[in-house]
């Protein structure tokens, strides 16, 4: 059965933002909504001290405690591994948001935009629907839907492959099938030391990072 997963290679990340910033733009988020994140940490100890930035975001979960603690089944998990919010049913609680050990929930209760007024792009992917309820990554799910529709593979294809991926520079994003041993993530995991952030809560996060081995990266 398909899982998608994304993978981060913190060798290559150079903290360039431009997944966030390509998040927005396909997703039209609020000024203060970051769906996709990349965090600025030190790591080691004097002299031997470097830099790593870290993307993060929803971790599409196998055990997500975001979808136990939803009261109107809003959160919910779909076979292929990603986690969707149905904003018909989200009642705006923001009890995923608390239980979300990777803070990545947002709630927007009005309308805002970066200059003020709308550009012409976040008009047309504004979505009313997405106002005082839970959002977050989704993993691009409609372009990966629709691709799929087309007899397109994600993470190979760019029209069914998460906007972020696409976007990074540094080509440090990668996306695909985790069950495929083939697939290209799975090549990847196979090929290097990796970690999953706060994998000892018993989550499953599907993101994936790949990390030297005998470095230290605080998570």
């Amino acid at each position: 059965m398909t899982r998608w997963a994304m993978v981060a290679d913190l060798r290559r990340c150079v903290g360039c933002q431009t997944c966030t910033a390509s998040c927005k733009q396909a997703n039209a988020t609020p000024p203060d909504v970051q769906w996709r994140r990349v965090l600025d940490m030190e790591v080691g100890e004097y002299p031997a001290v470097k830099r790593v930035f870290v993307p993060v975001g929803c971790m599409h979960c196998d055990d997500p405690p975001c979808m136990h603690v939803c009261p109107s089944t809003a959160t919910k998990k779909r076979p292929d591994g990603i986690v969707t919010i149905d904003y018909d049913l989200c009642i705006g609680c923001s009890y995923c948001a608390v239980a979300c050990p990777y803070q990545a929930r947002y709630k927007t209760d009005r309308a805002s935009f970066a200059y003020g007024k709308a550009t012409a792009q976040e008009t047309q992917a504004f979505d009313p629907k997405r106002l005082a309820v839970a959002t977050k990554c989704t993993f691009c799910v409609e372009r990966i839907d629709a691709g799929l529709a087309k007899g397109l593979t994600p993470g190979i294809d760019p029209e069914a492959t998460p906007a972020c991926v696409n976007s990074c520079i540094t080509q440090t994003l990668s996306f695909g099938d985790v069950e495929d041993p083939n697939s290209n993530v799975s090549q990847l995991l196979a090929e290097n030391q990796t970690f999953r952030m706060h994998e000892e809560l018993g989550t499953g996060p599907r993101f994936y990072y790949i990390w030297d081995k005998n470095e230290e990266v605080g998570a």
